[in-house]
């Protein structure tokens, strides 16, 4: 099979049936073999519905349904996990995503031999103040932080060869940071393609300006995830050993202070010095304990899913 088309989706009746047909036309015309995977993500209107009667009209039509809403990393996860195309190719549901980049975003993957490319929308549709200027902060901060040069990394129309998804975990909210993570698992070949950005023609967004500040959080977890997550005492046990030591530092002076320098002056605990070096060491202490509990767990949690499944449709 040539390529996977993986559709997340919350609420998005009105718009699925014209998308299905867009996508099919786009996979007609340049003979693709395909598979449209669509994960609805516990929404609360007709949009299964729409699937049922998709797949009952083309096979490969498969999809989907959560039990509740687990959010877009978790249907992206879910997708991945059952998708059989050599390309791998994301978009989201509200036809902001345009398909007819589809056959040039598979020929980066399959002639120019990249690992993941993702689309930018250099030329947006949305408003500046609520979206554009907190975007440009949020993908600014991305590249500094990743070392991943790329514009847009919230853009949902991107590609992948099947290897990289099947060997990238995306869980929480890590859907904006799917090229980071596939840089940390060793697809390094990462491109970008200029895509056209579609005005929202149903509905309404379902991202607010909180997806921005936990968009930053997030990126401050990944940071560390790729460089201490397989390595936790490395951060906190250096971290546990500088504290202890400025801590001990501060001890070892008023020892001396009170032994032989001015032996009849004031009290070390009146010293400011002294609490300096108790509260140093105490928190130097607890930062080797988190370390060394960090070890732990990552050694011995177990593997959860994270997700529900409440229907499937066309997966035999």
């Amino acid at each position: 099979m040539d390529i996977s088309v993986v559709i997340p989706l919350l609420n998005e009746q009105e718009s699925l049936k014209e998308l299905y047909d867009w996508i099919a036309r786009v996979m007609q015309s340049n003979r693709f073999s395909y598979e449209i995977i669509f994960i609805d993500d516990g929404s609360t209107d007709d949009s299964w519905k729409t699937i049922n009667e998709l797949s009952s009209k083309d096979k490969q039509v498969k999809g989907i349904r959560f039990l509740k809403n687990f959010g877009k990393s978790q249907a992206l996860h879910a997708g991945f996990e059952l998708a059989k195309g050599d390309v791998v190719i994301t978009m989201d549901a509200d036809l902001q995503d345009n398909p007819d980049e589809i056959p040039g975003l598979y020929n980066m993957i399959v002639n120019d031999g990249y690992d993941l490319v993702s689309g930018w929308k250099k030329k947006r549709y949305d408003s500046i103040l609520s979206k554009n200027l907190p975007s440009k902060l949020f993908n600014w901060a991305a590249r500094k932080t990743s070392g991943v040069k790329l514009h847009d990394f919230n853009c949902g129309l991107k590609a992948f060869r099947l290897e990289v998804v099947k060997n990238i975990d995306v869980n929480g909210e890590m859907h904006r940071y799917i090229p980071v993570l596939s840089k940390n698992a060793g697809f390094t070949k990462i491109g970008e393609k200029i895509v056209q950005h579609q005005a929202r023609k149903y509905g309404e967004t379902k991202f607010g300006m909180d997806r921005f500040i936990n968009g930053f959080l997030d990126l401050i977890t990944i940071w560390f995830l790729s460089r201490f997550g397989k390595r936790p005492m490395h951060l906190f046990g250096s971290l546990g050993v500088i504290m202890f030591m400025i801590g001990f530092g501060f001890a070892l002076y008023l020892g001396i202070d009170k032994l032989f320098l001015t032996p009849q002056g004031r009290l070390i605990t009146e010293r400011p010095q002294f609490y300096i070096a108790l509260s140093t060491m105490i928190i130097g202490t607890q930062f080797f304990v988190a370390g060394f509990l960090g070890e732990i767990i990552l050694r011995t949690k177990p593997e959860r899913k994270r997700y529900m499944v409440k229907d499937l449709l066309n997966l035999n």
